[in-house]
């Protein structure tokens, strides 16, 4: 009951912020920020809980990116159609890759997942329809719903999908697919020889993490008036997306929340102060300094200092 209230809190006070009359810049950094947020927690569904680490991310926010744009184009879809569309088809997405690279283990999985990227991409730059290789422009709707413009929309609405992401995180950690995952990460074969179902538990891990990675390219588009394959399949995304879990913690659901929190602000600050071109750096060095220092991430760090303290 404490999580659910400090949720809806959250949403009202964001909700809040978004009808105030701050800076139209913070909310078009932020939900850069919460985006992150939904990035990470979606990668450690399947990267964390279960170990397989995916560099296909860009692969899934492109789909969930022209999925909305698709329904954008043919049916003028609302905004939470265009989010809806970029679930199910990251959903069938990662159910496909499940299907044909789960059974592959390690460094191959993770290069399967690789070259779907680049088969994606191919795809969109060979379709007229979605706009090829130099993109398609986009005008935002007029309406905002109640608020002062489209951005503080998008800022609300991710703010939410946020919310869900982690509420899906959290409970597949503290249900039996949790559990069943643990298992396969820890020994795939033990958990086998023990009777989890680790290939059933391992796609809907991979559909779960597939789903959400297409809920946050699916706003995208409107975020941003242009979409082009370039920067929509940049292996950039893998990158953030493996980072924050690793520096916030991969076994606890609250890990890749902090990790994305802290990372992503950083880079916002960065960029407004200095350069954006340091963004990579900022990774590269946090990164560096937590895969040595702090493997288990802040969270293990938070319970080796509660361990030493009793």
């Amino acid at each position: 009951m404490k999580y659910w209230l400090i949720c809806l809190l959250t949403l009202m006070g964001m909700g809040a912020l978004a009808l105030s009359g701050a800076n139209e810049y913070l909310f078009f950094a932020g939900f850069v920020v919460l985006q992150s947020v939904v990035l990470a927690t979606a990668w450690n569904i399947l990267g964390g809980y279960a170990g397989y680490v995916n560099f296909g991310v860009p692969g899934f926010v492109g789909v969930g990116a022209y999925s909305a744009l698709s329904l954008r184009l043919l049916f003028d879809a609302p905004l939470l159609v265009q989010i809806a569309g970029g679930a199910v088809m990251g959903a069938l997405l990662g159910f496909a890759v499940g299907v044909f690279t789960l059974r592959l283990r390690g460094i191959f999985f993770s290069i399967a997942t690789v070259a779907i990227v680049f088969i994606l991409e191919a795809v969109v730059m060979n379709s007229r329809f979605l706009g090829g290789a130099t993109g398609i422009q986009l005008t935002r709707p007029g309406g905002a719903w109640i608020f002062e413009s489209y951005t503080r929309m998008l800022f609300f609405v991710m703010t939410l999908m946020a919310i869900i992401a982690v509420s899906a995180a959290r409970y597949v950690q503290n249900s039996h697919i949790g559990q069943g995952l643990k298992a396969v990460r820890d020994s795939e074969e033990a958990a086998e020889c023990c009777g989890v179902p680790t290939l059933k538990l391992k796609l809907i891990a991979c559909s779960i993490s597939g789903a959400l990675l297409g809920v946050a390219g699916a706003p995208m588009p409107m975020y941003l008036s242009y979409i082009e394959p370039a920067s929509t399949f940049n292996l950039h995304y893998a990158v953030i997306a493996l980072a924050m879990p690793i520096i916030g913690g991969t076994s606890h659901w609250v890990g890749p929340l902090i990790g994305a929190l802290l990372l992503a602000s950083i880079q916002q600050i960065v960029t407004v102060t200095i350069s954006s071109e340091l963004n990579v750096l900022v990774v590269g060095m946090l990164l560096i300094v937590f895969v040595v220092g702090a493997p288990d991430g802040i969270v293990g760090l938070v319970k080796k200092w509660k361990t030493s303290s009793k």
